[in-house]
């Protein structure tokens, strides 16, 4: 009401503030520290958020662990002005120093788990003025090479992107049987070229909505095959549609 029909999706981050971001945070994590409980917070987006987190290292031995978001460690605010509602996410995409800061967090065992938080909501939709248009962002299909860039500019390193991607998330929910290269292990597995550099377009986008944020951005680092459960499910711009996942196993006490 504030601002009227002049709202727009640089605004995103006023309206989604970032005291909102560490409102709810500290209040999940002072009752997490209250009553004992586990708890891991989704979605780190500000540097505010990370000083409620310590860090202790392996991640299972923490009682609250977090994680990031590949939208939030890729995008900043000045993103806004070319993308818009593209990058409309919630908790919405914040500056340069909480993105950095995000990145150090993740170096630093602060936060835990990287994730993608895949929302392929249509291009229709996302071209609603920014009041109407839904807050996601398809990312799934480019978040790894997103982090294979960020090593390439030396911002991470590729043991720390298959901690944060593979190990941590299997460890931290118990999962049974994934996340690592193990005998016996279920076999999901991704191998990529790492001087494979390709630009995005709509013609290599597999999400059913057609559309992607990182449109016209060049990776150096290509996925050239990917098992699921053993089975190769995507090799070298070929998706085998007939292939399907299992159920996964918690082992849970």
């Amino acid at each position: 009401a504030k601002y009227g029909n002049n709202i727009t999706a640089d605004m995103h981050p006023l309206i989604r503030s970032r005291d909102a971001c560490f409102r709810s945070t500290s209040r999940a994590v002072a009752l997490a520290e209250k009553y004992g409980t586990r708890l891991h917070l989704l979605h780190i987006s500000t540097v505010d958020e990370l000083k409620l987190l310590s860090k202790e290292t392996p991640s299972e031995r923490k009682n609250i662990t977090a994680e990031v978001c590949v939208n939030h460690l890729w995008f900043d605010d000045t993103c806004y002005e070319i993308l818009g509602n593209s990058i409309k996410c919630n908790p919405a995409i914040k500056t340069r120093f909480d993105r950095e800061a995000l990145i150090t967090s993740v170096n630093n065992d602060i936060t835990d788990v990287i994730a993608s938080d895949h929302a392929p909501h249509t291009i229709e939709e996302k071209n609603k003025p920014y009041p109407e248009a839904p807050s996601g962002i398809p990312v799934i299909q480019h978040s790894l090479v997103a982090m294979l860039e960020l090593w390439h500019k030396k911002l991470i390193s590729l043991e720390k992107i298959v901690e944060k991607m593979c190990h941590n998330p299997a460890i931290l929910f118990n999962i049974s049987k994934r996340g690592f290269i193990r005998e016996g292990y279920k076999a999901d597995l991704c191998l990529f070229d790492p001087v494979r550099p390709w630009t995005v377009t709509k013609d290599n986008i597999f999400y059913k909505c057609g559309w992607s944020p990182f449109e016209n951005t060049t990776f150096r680092s290509g996925i050239v095959m990917t098992f699921v459960n053993g089975n190769i499910v995507f090799h070298d711009g070929i998706v085998d549609a007939n292939s399907r996942g299992e159920k996964l196993v918690f082992e849970r006490h």
